[in-house]
Formats: C-alpha cells, sequence, structure tokens
C-alpha cells in the first residue's frame, strides 16, 4: 500500500476518525465539500478520487463536466470544528480520461501548481516563497438587505467609537485609533489567540496577530514564509479558521475589502521571494535596498501587468473602495523602500540575504488565491525574460510620501485601476504573460472576464442608499 495512504489510514484510526471531508475550490475561490464515512476511505479512493459536476463550480470546460477530485494526503488534518471526528484534505481536480486521468487546467490548485513547473523549466528559481499578510474585520452584528423596499447594511463593533454613549464601561477605541491597541480595549485577543493555536496545529506557522488600524473590529493575522502551493492552500484554511472561530465567539469576520466607510480598508499585502538550489535569487549587497537585478526585473513584470493582474488579486468592485488615498492604501504604479503608498514596498527590515524580498500591496482576500498567486509568479517571470527594468521604465524607486506629492507632481504617476470594469479591461487587453506554458487556459480567463463583468452590470443596476443622500430631494 502507498505510504501516504497509509498515513491517512494510521490517522483516521489514531483519531478515531468518523468522516473524511474533501475542500474542493470553485472559480471564486470559495471551499465547497464531500463528505464520505471514513470506512469508505482507502487506497482506490485516491485513485478513482470523488466525482463533481466542474460547471457547478463555474468553470467552463471544453470537456465534459464530469471530473473527479483527487485528495492530497499531503494536506490531511483534523477539522477542529466538527463535533464528528471529522478528517479535511484538499487536492487536485482531474479530468477522466482513458487509461489515466490527467489535471484539469482551469482548476485553481492545477494552475499555481503549472506556475510553479513552469518557473522550474525558465531555469530562474526552483521555489517560490510567499507571506500573505491578512487583514479581516470582526463584527458582533452584521445585517445587510437587497430588496424592493429596503437597501441597506448595517454593522457593529461593541469598542468602535460610534457606541461611545451606549457601552456603558468606556472600553471604546477613537476612529482610525486602533493599531496596536492593548486590553481592556483589544477585546478580541482570546479569539484571535485561538485561531492562530488552530492554525499552528493544521501546519500553518504563524509570526504575529495584531489590532489593525481601524477602530470598528480590524485586526492582521500573519503567517510566516511558504512555499507558493502551501500557503495557497494554507490561504484557504486561514479564511476558514478566521470565519469559523469568529462565529465561535458570536462574531462575525469578513474579508470585504472596504466594509465601513471612512475607516482603513483591509487587504492581503503578499511577500515574496525566489530561490535557487537552496540560495536566494532575490538578494545582492550592492543592490538598490540590497535585491538582485533578477529582483528589479521580477518587479518592472508586476508593475508592467499590474491593471490586468488586478482583475486577478482585486476581483470585487468592493477592492477598488480600499485603493484610495489617505488610508495607506497603494494608488501608484511604483516601487520603493519602506514606503506603503507604492504598490510595491521593500520592507528595510529584511536583512539577511535568505528573507530580502518585496511585497505587492493591492491584493486583498476576496481573490481566488491560487489564481493569485499564480497570476503574481507569471508576470514576474515575464519581467525576468524580458529584463523590465522598474527604474528605467519610470517607476521608482519612490523614497517619498506619495500622498503628500504638490499636485502637478501627482499627475505625473500613474495610478492603478479605480474600478472592476477598468480591471478587465486592461486584462482583455494583457494576459498573454498568463497564458504562456499553458498555465492559465485562455477559455478560464475569458470566462472569469465573462462571470465579472454580469457581476458589475448587475451591481450597477441596484439603487445605492448614498443615492438617496445626495439625490432624493432634488
Amino acid at each position: 500500500m502507498n505510504k501516504q495512504v497509509q498515513k491517512v489510514l494510521d490517522l483516521i484510526k489514531e483519531h478515531d476518525i468518523k468522516m473524511v471531508d474533501f475542500k474542493m475550490v470553485d472559480i471564486n475561490g470559495q471551499y465547497r465539500h464531500v463528505t464520505i464515512p471514513a470506512e469508505n476511505f482507502s487506497e482506490d479512493t485516491m485513485k478513482s478520487g470523488i466525482g463533481f459536476d466542474a460547471s457547478n463550480y463555474g468553470y467552463a470546460v471544453v470537456e465534459k463536466s464530469d471530473m473527479v477530485f483527487i485528495p492530497d494526503p499531503d494536506t490531511a488534518v483534523i477539522d477542529p470544528f466538527c463535533s464528528i471526528p471529522t478528517l479535511s484534505m484538499t487536492g487536485n481536480a482531474m479530468i477522466i480520461d482513458s487509461p489515466e486521468n490527467r489535471p484539469l487546467p482551469q482548476y485553481p490548485r492545477n494552475i499555481v501548481r503549472a506556475a510553479v513547473e513552469y518557473m522550474k523549466a525558465q531555469g530562474v528559481a526552483d521555489a517560490m516563497y510567499i507571506l500573505p499578510e491578512f487583514e479581516f474585520y470582526l463584527f458582533d452584528d452584521v445585517t445587510w438587505g437587497v430588496e424592493g423596499n429596503y437597501i441597506g447594511a448595517s454593522v457593529d463593533a461593541k469598542q468602535s467609537y460610534w457606541n461611545s454613549a451606549v457601552e456603558g464601561k468606556g472600553v471604546i477605541v477613537p476612529k482610525q485609533k486602533n493599531y496596536h491597541i492593548a486590553k481592556p480595549f483589544d477585546i478580541s485577543y482570546e479569539c484571535r489567540s485561538e485561531m492562530c493555536m488552530l492554525m499552528k496545529e493544521m501546519g500553518i506557522d504563524i509570526n504575529y496577530h495584531h489590532p489593525e488600524v481601524a477602530a470598528s473590529g480590524q485586526f492582521e493575522i500573519e503567517p510566516q514564509l511558504g512555499e507558493v502551493v502551501h500557503m495557497a492552500d494554507a490561504t484557504m484554511m486561514i479564511k476558514y479558521i478566521i470565519h469559523n472561530t469568529a462565529l465561535k465567539y458570536g462574531k462575525s469576520a469578513t474579508f470585504m475589502p472596504k466594509p465601513i466607510y471612512g475607516e482603513a480598508g483591509s487587504g492581503m499585502h503578499v511577500h515574496m521571494l525566489l530561490m535557487k538550489d537552496g540560495q536566494p535569487v532575490f538578494s545582492d549587497d550592492n543592490g538598490y535596498s540590497h535585491l538582485s537585478r533578477e529582483a528589479h526585473y521580477f518587479m518592472g513584470g508586476l508593475l508592467k501587468h499590474i491593471h490586468s493582474l488586478c482583475a486577478l488579486t482585486n476581483p470585487s468592485t468592493n477592492s477598488f473602495k480600499r485603493l484610495v488615498p489617505g488610508f495607506e492604501a497603494p494608488v501608484t504604479v511604483g516601487y520603493a523602500t519602506s514606503n506603503r503608498s507604492a504598490v510595491i514596498r521593500i520592507p528595510a527590515y529584511a536583512k539577511s540575504p535568505d528573507k530580502r524580498r518585496f511585497e505587492l500591496r493591492n491584493p486583498d482576500a476576496t481573490c481566488n488565491p491560487y489564481f493569485c498567486y499564480a497570476a503574481i509568479l507569471m508576470a514576474g517571470l515575464d519581467g525576468i525574460k524580458n529584463k523590465i527594468d522598474p527604474h528605467e521604465n519610470g517607476w521608482g524607486p519612490y523614497d517619498c510620501n506619495l500622498y503628500h506629492l504638490p499636485e502637478e507632481e501627482k499627475a505625473k504617476l500613474q495610478g492603478l485601476p479605480t474600478s472592476l470594469p477598468e480591471a478587465l479591461d486592461a486584462l482583455e487587453k494583457d494576459h498573454d504573460y498568463l497564458t504562456v506554458g499553458g498555465v492559465f487556459p485562455e477559455e478560464l480567463l475569458k470566462n472569469i472576464i465573462k462571470l465579472k463583468r454580469a457581476e458589475c452590470a448587475d451591481l450597477a443596476k441596484i439603487p445605492h442608499p448614498a443615492e438617496f443622500d445626495r439625490y432624493y430631494n432634488l
């Protein structure tokens, strides 16, 4: 028997597992799942897989839509949110072919793996490591409705400044003053600590957690650097843990980029570096900010393709309500050291050669992480392949606060897309860097653009509460 299969069977026996849960990913980057009784799990499960209809997951497949899901034993973990002992695994979608199954090209996990294989084939590196920062809100109450007689949303966080007249104990955080605030104001500390402990139990190492800027319940959890495929899986699991642990504590978690007007938005900054033969590709003691030419070319690829990247890294209409000046969110196409106003920031604290890196600051966690990380890698590889120098292209370095430049200087800067339709237009025109090597299927990109355009059109038809404020009495 396969050693990996035996490992899963040993876990089932050791923990008296009753159910085995298979977590799959739809086109929007949400978990879906199928569960079987533990006694039905066998080596044949790993070979034959679990059947599912790919069209119901949003994939417009050219092949027949009946697919099989093959679980990856290396992802096996105990699900802490199931009262019945449950073992959970993710894996890969396969096309049913004879004599063997082959990967479904549109399936997100297959795409990020294909991007890594393309990187290796180019000889650039043999591993990509990333560190996504997870910013999110924890609300004590949230409601919304879109009906003929009601359009609106309401959120509440007990410690928020708007509760100063009703909270009664004075544990109130002033607007935009939540960053690193301590108890008694940090009322969700235990909730977040439990989140981090659960992540550790599930093989996800954590650097820290802390309150973020927004007073209305904004926080951050930062994992450690990890290999990109592992971190794509970890991103899904981190969101799963945060959502479910929040509910356990009577709260609601959201990764919505801009849930509150006038407060800081939530991003998912992605730190990245490449390794080859165990050596850092991005390090050079003599380079700007100690980064190599390859690192600069990688940044150049990101900056060249940033408008089309936004369609995959920021795929919601709400994403672009975060990407506005004044809230430490990036709005300028450029790079710099220790500068949060540029879309690429080089952290000055990453001093050792194996940690030297940069972060892309525009992504948010409404993205499908597999698409997001694969697209970032492909854009960077295009920069290395074509030697796209960010300085020669006028993208920096910007070692100043770009928000505070005179208006005539700001006018010279290139900005990020200001809306999802604008980003989709860019993706439609600029996506060859994604399809090279067969990494992103053309059919998938066309389908994403089609689905997102329809989403934008639907939302554009809905009256907004702010429109009543502006136009009702005209």
